[in-house]
């Protein structure tokens, strides 16, 4: 099972949605639809990636 790291490929802002889609095996574009919708959700989510931004390390 692979890591979870912001990949070089695959990325629109950050790399942060194509990692976790890399880690669990779904598809980039399905895990960034679900992040959107979840931002619509009362809760931290808009705080959340910027966090992962800055603690998933970058792939080598």
């Amino acid at each position: 099972m692979r890591t979870l790291a912001r990949p070089r490929h695959h990325r629109m802002i950050a790399g942060v949605c194509a990692g976790v889609a890399e880690r669990f095996g779904l598809s980039a574009g399905t895990v960034r639809v679900i992040f959107l919708v979840s931002c619509l959700l009362p809760g931290p989510q808009i705080l959340i990636y910027p966090a992962l931004w800055l603690l998933l390390p970058q792939e080598p």
